[in-house]
């Protein structure tokens, strides 16, 4: 299925909605309006860009405005870097993304999300204000993520909580291989929710080489499912993952606020002096053995609290 994406003034979409009064259907959340005919589905939105999807879009779209301008650069751009990147068509199919939240935090677990969207949701997510959550305050993330909710867009969130983070540390489990076991187990949850429906592809945010990724799927006699792609900064490109992130993103927050009240005050994010001053302060309270729920102790941070705590 092409699309063509076209951007009107609103008087011109507004005598698109009269052109099309007898062919409109329900407009999805953020759409002005929808409509389909014999050759493509139309979606304009409040932003002025319109959205042609079908067997031939170019018929519609054609009327309306010149397609023969080229996509923005950032829509097309993809480095090729290695056997697991993803093709530049990828992002404008449907597919999955998979993104997590809290591994360079002291305090709080990990959440990793994997996220599904179909082609015909792109524009809309983007109207929805989806984009990477790292330039994103935390109530933009919880707004855009109940909005998401709302959408009922298929994902599968995973927790790894810090008693278990830390368990699995002391066995000898590095946070890659961590990492990788959550965005696994992420994915097949997904997979299976959406069956028999398959995504173009799945791409994962990356935080290691493929090759290591797959040996520590091995190493768990797990294997890599089929069509996965890997991208830095793969939120920049893919509208799934930049919705995996978010969603990782706003579990996070909401686990950090439990942790903050199971602590009697609130715990800061990152890895700063201010956290160390926040863990001695945590151990004095609760003691130094309860430490294991509420952070990653083998971070620096938990020697540099430890100076805290002593004085």
């Amino acid at each position: 299925m092409g699309q063509i994406v076209l951007t009107l003034p609103l008087s011109k979409i507004e005598t698109m909605q009269q052109a099309y009064q007898n062919q409109l259907k329900t407009a999805p959340q953020g759409a002005i309006f929808a409509a389909k005919t014999t050759t493509s589905s139309i979606t304009a939105y409040r932003s002025g860009k319109v959205l042609f999807q079908g067997k031939q879009p170019e018929v519609e779209a054609a009327k309306w405005g010149n397609i023969d301008t080229p996509l923005p650069k950032k829509q097309t751009k993809a480095k090729k870097a290695h056997a697991f990147s993803p093709s530049n068509t990828l992002f404008q199919q449907s597919h999955i993304g998979s993104d997590e939240a809290g591994t360079g935090d002291y305090f709080g677990p990990i959440t990793v999300c994997a996220a599904y969207v179909k082609d015909s949701q792109i524009e809309l997510l983007k109207e929805l204000g989806v984009r990477d959550s790292k330039n994103l305050t935390d109530d933009s993330i919880r707004a855009i993520t109940k909005k998401l909710l709302q959408l009922e867009l298929p994902y599968s969130l995973v927790v790894l909580h810090n008693e278990k983070y830390n368990q699995l540390q002391a066995k000898g489990w590095t946070q890659g291989k961590m990492k990788t076991m959550l965005h696994h187990h992420a994915i097949n949850k997904l997979l299976t929710k959406i069956a028999p429906t398959k995504p173009a592809g799945v791409l994962i945010d990356q935080f290691c080489e493929p090759h290591v990724y797959e040996r520590h799927l091995k190493s768990e006699n797990a294997t890599i499912q089929e069509n996965v792609y890997f991208l830095t900064k793969a939120e920049s490109h893919s509208i799934a993952v930049a919705a995996g992130s978010i969603i990782a993103r706003a579990s996070f927050v909401k686990e950090m606020e439990k942790l903050s009240d199971k602590a009697g005050f609130n715990l800061p994010k990152g890895a700063s002096a201010k956290v160390d001053q926040s863990a001695a302060y945590l151990m004095k309270k609760q003691g130094k053995e309860n430490l294991q729920f509420f952070a990653k102790v083998h971070f620096a941070n938990t020697k540099k609290a430890a100076k805290y705590y002593k004085k």
